[in-house]
């Protein structure tokens, strides 16, 4: 079975973006750089003994995606405790609304927002009395 085992979030700005995701998720970093040979940054996103993976911030090799594009690749959604302060730390740090607020009825609520790297990502909060 293929389990995905990591991530790689493409970026115009290591730093800025290293900075957007220690803000609003709290995740640390450490410079692969020379492992990839190529500005590399991996990700430590919580404790090894808890569900979820680490990934890493890439330099982007391309033009970053047009506004309103459809995504080509995966969508990553992080699991947050309170969806409205962490909507209001991505909105503080850079971040824009893609997809509002919007409940999957007995289970949680989702959205969906742009980074300071013009990528898409989710925020998931478990509730089973969203609707």
């Amino acid at each position: 079975m293929g389990r995905l085992v990591h991530f790689e979030i493409h970026v115009d700005d290591i730093e800025r973006a290293k900075k957007f995701y220690g803000e609003v998720f709290g995740w640390s970093f450490e410079d692969w750089s020379d492992y990839a040979g190529m500005p590399y940054c991996g990700a430590v996103t919580g404790d090894a003994n808890e569900p979820g993976i680490n990934g890493a911030l890439m330099q982007r090799q391309s033009a970053p995606p047009e506004p309103n594009q459809a995504l080509i690749g995966y969508a990553c959604t992080m699991g947050v405790e309170d969806y409205d302060s962490t909507e209001a730390k991505i909105l503080k740090y850079g971040g824009q609304v893609a997809m509002p607020k919007y409940a999957l009825p007995g289970m949680a609520w989702q959205g969906y927002f742009v980074d300071t790297e013009g990528n898409v990502f989710g925020i998931h909060q478990p509730d089973e009395n969203a609707k």
